[in-house]
């Protein structure tokens, strides 16, 4: 079946309906291999080119914890942006490092005439780990494609690099020409549309692929699985976290 789903993905026309149902059958044999093998994503991927499709990251994750990972997700992120973004402007408001990194972001999002959907979750994502004192240069990748042939993806054991072209200062971009999930030194999905679209199918993938969260970034995805997902593991919050809950359940 694996070989009949890698077929089937490599066609100009893929039959998407075809491989859904290959998948599914194939899901604990995945499973198993991917918990107990531990291979490399690359290799894993080129078994399982399948996962590679959007839609087979959601239907993973769905067979993992049955939850909707685009509906839950989006309905929750945008229930909290108005919150999270005033936040956010309430700490830019003080003094100190954070304070500052938070309003080197926010005067961008400030002055843009039209304030839709993806530029606030744009913002309200960025921002999250600015504010939770979890900042990573290796995460957060930004490639200039008018200046250099190929992205720096090197020391990049997971993390998420967005497109541009011309010179900016923003740490942070609106409308990129693409956006890439990046896995172990190597692409695992390119051309996704918007900076959060990147940031929720990473999130499944980290499922699907039985990653680790980053290590900078615990605090940040652990905010999404619990708080934006709905998927609490039992542990308790860390008070950073459990501070930024009250904050929200607060207002």
């Amino acid at each position: 079946m694996r070989t009949v789903i890698k077929e089937e993905v490599d066609k100009a026309e893929r039959n998407l309906l075809s491989i859904e149902k290959l998948m599914h059958t194939t899901f604990a044999l995945r499973r198993q291999e991917i918990v107990q093998g531990e291979p490399l994503v690359k290799d894993f991927l080129e078994r399982w080119p399948a996962l590679q499709i959007q839609s087979q990251i959601c239907a993973k994750f769905h067979r993992i914890t049955n939850v909707n990972l685009r509906n839950q997700f989006y309905a929750e992120l945008d229930r909290q942006i108005p919150r999270l973004i005033e936040l956010y402007t309430r700490k830019a408001a003080r003094t100190g490092r954070v304070a500052g990194a938070l309003r080197h972001i926010l005067q961008y999002y400030e002055t843009e005439d039209v304030q839709d959907i993806n530029m606030k979750r744009t913002v309200a994502l960025r921002c999250l780990s600015v504010y939770l004192l979890e900042e990573d240069a290796q995460f957060f990748k930004t490639w200039n494609s008018e200046e250099s042939e190929e992205p720096d993806i090197g020391n990049t054991p997971i993390g998420i690099l967005t497109e541009i072209r011309g010179r900016s200062a923003s740490p942070l971009h609106f409308s990129p020409i693409s956006t890439a999930i990046v896995v172990e030194d190597e692409f695992v999905m390119r051309d996704i549309t918007t900076f959060a679209d990147a940031y929720v199918l990473l999130f499944g993938l980290v499922y699907a692929l039985h990653l680790d969260y980053p290590k900078k970034l615990v605090g940040t995805f652990t905010f999404i699985q619990k708080l934006l997902m709905g998927l609490d593991d039992g542990a308790p919050l860390k008070p950073s976290l459990l501070s930024l809950k009250n904050d929200l359940l607060s207002m």
